[in-house]
């Protein structure tokens, strides 16, 4: 009988497989590769630790993508046209069983992705709305030869480093 930790690694195993692997299908395919791949990415690094180092990368890129799809009216137009062509395509393939590939199965997964795609553009909408809302951080003046200098060697309350303590 397999252990908890055996069984748990197992299915974070599958599921961030599946993920994963469909995901790099979706990046040739219509539908949200890259974010399906960081999911992936996310499941999997959860028990295999070695997988962590390539989560940051693609959660950059997948970020990047998609405050790119959201950055200018034509693109979210175009965003917003494909989604809905995946949905129509999606209820024509379901409709037309003699397409290629036809049936509600090619259908639900075209309808399925519109969707998403959709849903993750409105996503990113509300991301690009809440960026442009808050205030830019604020730097802190420089203390370098600005006569802030600390003249009993204290930062911030805390003795120096190696210090003993109660020397402040």
């Amino acid at each position: 009988m397999l252990k908890g930790g055996a069984v748990r690694r197992a299915t974070a195993l599958v599921t961030g497989g599946a993920l994963l692997l469909t995901g790099v299908a979706l990046l040739v395919l219509p539908g949200p590769g890259l974010l399906l791949v960081l999911a992936g990415l996310l499941v999997l690094s959860r028990e295999f630790p070695g997988v962590r180092r390539y989560v940051d990368p693609v959660r950059d890129r997948a970020l990047r993508a998609a405050d790119d799809s959201v950055a200018s009216p034509l693109r979210l137009a175009a965003s917003v046209l494909a989604g809905a062509g995946l949905l129509a395509a999606g209820v024509t393939w379901g409709l037309r069983p003699r397409l290629p590939f036809g049936g509600w199965a090619t259908g639900s997964g075209l309808i399925l992705s519109g969707l998403v795609l959709l849903g993750l553009l409105l996503w990113s909408l509300d991301r690009a709305r809440q960026a442009r809302r808050a205030p830019a951080p604020a730097t802190p003046p420089s203390r370098v030869g600005s006569g802030f200098e600390d003249t009993d060697h204290t930062v911030h309350g805390r003795p120096p480093t190696g210090a003993p303590p109660g020397d402040v």
